[in-house]
């Protein structure tokens, strides 16, 4: 069998599932990759057969999307190419982790396409919604890469074919402690806005990880550095708890090792304001913004919050597994009746 897994690389996450979900594919045939977008800094040890620029969000300095560099990152011309080009009809299956430029080639070629992601699960009748609506949000999730059928993974169950997260082997493998440094991951914020707001807390150390310089550097308690996959999962097992946007990934993770979290979604990313309506059902705190966020409260979860307890299994070989068996059947089944 020909498999066609299509990877977004807006962020770390959807790399990070695919880690776990590539060696399952590959149980059942030739399995290519295809990853789009520039935003991650994870590198696949599986040869990436097509790396295309995609159409992917550029993160800003001031808690959201830099629109402004996202409009010139999204080349329309080049992205139609890109969809044109990809001879999705070669493979026997193909599976999407919120990637556009095989989910538009499918849909203009009459190729089925899997959804396998997190924001399949987002919109979910079962899952929080945000108080404050977006139809522009919602549309974005719906139609930035359409599926002929979704599965997906949320912080929660939330029915059949949606599941709790994939947790990355190097965290679920692992034996985590509890030392005297709190882990952050705020890459919408430039190193100066997190600097102002950490040193509000002299009593805690922070150990920050930055997208946006180069270099390490200590100021007072804080100490940053450059976003490294070893670096990060090395600080987030040791932590006293994680501080970090609402993403997916990094938060899963830090509920798994039974880590205190704290997290503020991406404004403008409709997205994250959902996972923050979800892990605020859950009893996470959620603020708006590093300036919008309550002192006390604040202060509160550094002294007193315990963290959440969830019960994350690993299923990824049976969920993967169950999918790809169904739809390999379902695409056998068409071939015979033709």
């Amino acid at each position: 069998m020909k498999i066609l897994y299509a990877i977004q690389g807006t962020g770390n996450g959807h790399i990070a599932r695919a880690m776990e979900v590539i060696p399952v594919l590959k149980k059942f045939g030739k399995v290519d990759l295809l990853l789009s977008g520039n935003q991650c800094d994870i590198d696949l040890p599986w040869k990436v057969k097509y790396r295309y620029h995609g159409a992917s969000f550029v993160f800003g300095k001031k808690g959201g999307v830099d629109l402004k560099s996202t409009m010139k990152n999204i080349n329309a011309v080049n992205f139609i190419a890109e969809v044109l080009r990809i001879p999705v009809r070669e493979y026997d299956l193909v599976l999407n982790d919120f990637e556009p430029v095989v989910a538009w080639a499918c849909k203009l070629k009459g190729k089925e396409c899997i959804g396998i992601s997190h924001q399949s699960a987002v919109l979910h009748q079962n899952a929080p919604q945000p108080k404050v609506k977006s139809l522009f949000g919602k549309n974005i999730l719906k139609y930035y890469a359409p599926a002929h059928k979704s599965y997906g993974f949320h912080f929660k169950e939330l029915g059949n074919g949606f599941f709790t997260p994939v947790i990355r082997r190097d965290i679920r493998f692992s034996t985590p402690s509890v030392e005297n440094h709190y882990t952050v991951y705020l890459p919408a914020y430039s190193d100066e806005a997190i600097l102002d707001f950490l040193t509000q807390f002299p009593q805690d150390h922070w150990q920050v990880f930055s997208k946006h310089n180069k270099r390490a550097f200590s100021y007072k308690n804080v100490y940053i550095q450059p976003v490294d996959k070893m670096g990060f999962a090395k600080s987030m097992l040791s932590s006293k708890g994680v501080l970090c946007n609402a993403g997916f990934e990094t938060p899963a993770e830090a509920l798994y090792l039974k880590k205190k979290l704290c997290v503020l979604p991406m404004s403008g990313q409709y997205e994250q304001q959902c996972n923050a309506a979800m892990l605020e059902s859950m009893g996470i705190p959620t603020f708006k913004t590093l300036k919008e966020v309550d002192i006390d409260v604040f202060n509160n979860w550094l002294l007193n919050e315990k963290p959440v307890e969830v019960n994350y299994q690993n299923d990824t070989n049976w969920i993967i597994s169950a999918i790809v068996k169904e739809h390999a059947q379902i695409q056998e089944e068409a071939v015979f009746a033709i």
